[in-house]
């Protein structure tokens, strides 16, 4: 009589049925993941560079009505038009051309053209905006909070399209790429700077004023642009 042990086959289990407690999970492998964020056409782009540049451009018409300034190169612009009359459109244009040769090595052709575009059309819009709208009653406070929000949910905009508005918007993209700063943090600490340089030519309540409208932005930004948060490309 045999009495060896003969292991015992064990049926596969039938089809369609649950996997076992200790069965891992399978995990997709990283290019299929990245392959299921959302790519923004060309159509995308073009609706958000044009909505994010009259949101930016009818902010800072606020802030020119209400004589507050902000910082950045639209800041310097604003100290420009203040202290020497030269037109805002025409000095932010000019002013945020120089930042576009770091944007061209630094975060690419497509971010540099996008950008140059958005600052174009921001120039355009801001040089149009006080023939089509008008502030008959503009509260200085108001125009410092509305306006600061408007700006930055421009930038927003326009930064989850991979573009900018030139300039310290330019920096702080580069940076939040390549050191993982947040944008938010860089684009507020220099509007803070640009702010408080303007002692000289501002009076001390619209000086406050632009304070509260750089936080604003900043604020804004810091809390709604933050690296992995939004897929779309």
């Amino acid at each position: 009589m045999d009495i060896t042990h003969k292991p015992q086959r064990v049926a596969p289990p039938p089809a369609g049925a649950a996997p076992a407690a200790d069965t891992p999970a399978p995990v997709a492998p990283p290019a299929a993941a990245a392959s299921a964020r959302l790519h923004h056409s060309w159509l995308d782009d073009a609706h958000a560079l044009i909505a994010g540049a009259l949101f930016v451009a009818l902010g800072l018409t606020m802030f020119g009505h209400a004589g507050l300034l902000t910082g950045g190169v639209a800041g310097v612009a604003f100290l420009l038009n203040y202290g020497t009359g030269t037109s805002l459109p025409l000095g932010f244009f000019l002013l945020n051309l120089p930042f576009f040769w770091l944007a061209w090595h630094r975060l690419g052709p497509a971010f540099t053209v996008k950008s140059l575009t958005a600052v174009t059309l921001v120039s355009v819009f801001t040089a149009l905006a006080p023939r089509v709208v008008r502030f008959e009653l503009l509260n200085p406070w108001v125009a410092a909070v509305l306006g600061g929000l408007l700006i930055g949910f421009g930038l927003l905009a326009l930064l989850r399209h991979q573009a900018s508005v030139g300039g310290v918007n330019i920096l702080a993209q580069w940076l939040q790429h390549s050191r993982g700063w947040r944008a938010g943090h860089v684009q507020m600490g220099v509007d803070l700077v640009v702010v408080l340089a303007a002692l000289a030519i501002v009076p001390p309540e619209r000086l406050l004023q632009s304070v509260i409208g750089a936080v604003a932005i900043g604020a804004f930004l810091a809390l709604n642009h933050r690296p992995g948060r939004y897929l779309g490309v």
